[in-house]
């Protein structure tokens, strides 16, 4: 991690006093300007010199392309060491501004105080073919110098996806179905790839895998594709927007509700796994994964229509989702005493069948307002006990200010708005969510202070910079308003949290502070666990004890193990939202191409954790 601390690049910081006039600056020429004098810098191998086009206090992001790793440098010290050990030794080529529609380099004022110039390029490596994204800054002197710079692979040279012109064809047609049924069975040998897990994160890793010509089979434990939406509880509906959403290769249609229904997006994942003809395996039962390291070959074991079948791979990628934490019920004396029914919220199907009864949620984060709405809508009498603060945020004006320019209908193509959103560094994207996070507050106003009269207590995130920390630290810790917030600030859904829960009694609850509550249905929406517990139940002690933690941060700013090493040698972890499983399943599906074609030995990379 950097030793010194990140700034925004305001004007006052830079040393000016007012930003350029937009009808100045010719962004187009600038961009490529600087771009011609950083391939001149990598051909002369002049680590000073492209030093010099950065201002101390920046970044330059890499997904895989430079590192095979996600790494972030900050500031000019950390960029020359990089530079110095990375560049001669990947051989970068072939530097090109981009130009076209939503490509073009533009000057953008984000914030009255900051300014810049975005531009997009491509370039190539040795093995790899990459796309960048840079910011400059304008100096007092009339100079550009680069802010941030995002470079990210985007392909191995000799291997492109076979889509488009490039997709496979069968010689006769009449042979699809012969063709297709031995491939779904694995008559003719067994996977380069088994994927764990068929939710999207499977299915996005297995598409892209397919895309690259790797044979790849995905074991799904449930009856149906989307059996992990449908059995959810019934309101459950995502709270992202359709255009952060959408999944390779065949986004969901232009007639698809913003916020779609879990029920549908269920029967989605099943029509998707049919129409990109996917390899899955459903009500297939994983109970043991060996890795052979002298073969460096997995062995995988699993029950199928009251069968076992062994299969082996050279890959395994869990995708089991951040469920895939061991979500037990917290230990409150006396539980066996209430008449009524415990359940944890990944348990809870629907509010269905308690009309007119009592029920308590326990959390007050997404899954415990989702549920405790549910339970409104359905003629409960419902309590939200709140444990700690909560930070809300509504969906109606914080993807509005968030996603303006990358995720909304008027928007650039998704991979565009990828690049873009994953171009900010998350240290720096913080420090941005912190402005950004007070101008949401002031548009919520109103229900916040309504919130605030009832008692409920809010947040605005980790150092104030709203949802995203919360949701890469601890993937939890906020509710993104859908209407819940509205029930609880005009009381219609109860609010218990002026002392924490003592023990069970037979009819419901008892309270430190002696007050009780009577429940028919207590409901626990109190987050997961560690998420390397489902991956320990499978593989051997051994080789779940060199699993590195999944999910949270590093100390650069990077999700640890996810889509990136997880500690154990062919060992890949997917997991995410729709968005993230989208875009960085192509990262995991191109380490493993390359890892295969002999381009990589998936084990060198340059990072500070090996």
């Amino acid at each position: 991690m950097s030793a010194t601390t990140e700034t925004l690049p305001t004007l006052s910081t830079l040393g000016l006093q007012e930003a350029p006039a937009a009808a100045q600056v010719q962004a187009p020429a600038i961009a490529a300007s600087w771009l011609k004098q950083f391939a001149s810098n990598i051909n002369e191998g002049n680590v000073d010199g492209i030093v010099a086009q950065f201002i101390p206090d920046s970044f330059w992001r890499d997904a895989l392309a430079l590192t095979w790793d996600f790494r972030t440098f900050h500031g000019q010290s950390e960029i020359r060491t990089f530079a110095n050990e990375r560049l001669s030794q990947v051989k970068v080529s072939d530097v090109s501004l981009q130009s076209g529609p939503h490509l073009d380099a533009i000057y953008q004022t984000p914030f009255p105080d900051i300014a810049w110039i975005q531009a997009f390029f491509t370039f190539s490596t040795e093995i790899g073919l990459g796309s960048g994204v840079l910011r400059l800054v304008p100096l007092p002197s009339g100079e550009w110098k680069a802010h941030t710079i995002f470079t990210k692979l985007e392909g191995i040279k000799g291997h492109p996806e076979q889509i488009g012109a490039l997709r496979n064809q069968l010689p006769d047609h009449g042979l699809w179905i012969e063709k297709r049924r031995r491939e779904l069975e694995f008559e003719d040998g067994d996977p380069t790839v088994i994927v764990i897990g068929g939710g999207q994160s499977g299915l996005d890793i297995g598409a892209r895998l397919k895309a690259l010509g790797l044979s790849t089979l995905i074991l799904e434990k449930n009856p149906r594709v989307g059996d992990q939406w449908r059995n959810r509880y019934e309101a459950l509906c995502l709270h992202d927007p359709v255009w952060y959403d959408h999944m390779p290769y065949l986004p969901f249609p232009s007639t698809w509700p913003v916020y779609c229904p879990a029920q549908k997006l269920a029967d989605w994942l099943e029509s998707y796994a049919h129409a990109l003809e996917l390899n899955v395996w459903t009500s297939a039962l994983v109970s043991s994964a060996k890795y052979d390291e002298s073969k460096q070959l997995w062995t995988v074991t699993l029950s199928r229509a009251g069968k076992t079948r062994t299969l082996t791979a050279k890959h395994v990628v869990f995708a089991l989702g951040i469920g895939g934490g061991d979500w037990k019920i917290p230990p409150i004396p006396n539980q066996e005493d209430f008449k009524g029914k415990i359940v944890h919220s990944m348990k809870h199907t629907t509010a269905k069948g308690w009309e007119g009864k009592k029920a308590l949620v326990v959390g007050a984060c997404t899954s415990g307002h989702d549920i405790a709405h549910d339970f409104y809508n359905h003629g409960v009498d419902v309590t939200m006990f709140q444990r700690s603060s909560t930070y809300i945020m509504s969906t109606k004006n914080g993807f509005k200010v968030l996603f303006e320019g990358t995720y909304e209908e008027s928007g650039p193509p998704t991979e565009i708005a990828d690049r873009i959103i994953g171009s900010f560094p998350n240290r720096l994207t913080k420090l941005m969510h912190q402005r950004a996070t007070k101008y949401i507050a002031q548009l919520d106003d109103q229900i916040l202070q309504d919130l605030k009269k009832v008692g409920f207590r809010t947040n605005f995130g980790e150092d104030d910079s709203g949802f995203l920390f919360l949701a890469l630290k601890r993937a939890g810790g906020y509710y993104l308003d859908v209407g819940a917030s509205r029930l609880i600030a005009d009381k219609k859904i109860k609010l218990k949290n002026d002392t924490q829960i003592k023990k069970f009694t037979k009819t419901g609850v008892e309270f430190e502070n002696g007050s009780t509550l009577d429940a028919d249905i207590v409901v626990f929406a109190t987050g997961l666990g560690d998420s390397r517990f489902a991956i320990r139940q499978i593989v051997e002690p051994e080789v779940g004890a060199k699993l590195k933690p999944i999910w949270g941060i590093d100390g650069e700013g990077e999700v640890q193990s996810t889509w990136r090493g997880s500690g154990v040698d062919r060992l890949w972890v997917m997991m995410g939202n729709l968005a993230m499983c989208r875009d960085w399943s192509k990262a995991v599906a191109l380490q493993i191409k390359a890892v295969e074609v002999g381009a990589w030995d998936g084990k060198q990379r340059y990072s500070r954790n090996d």
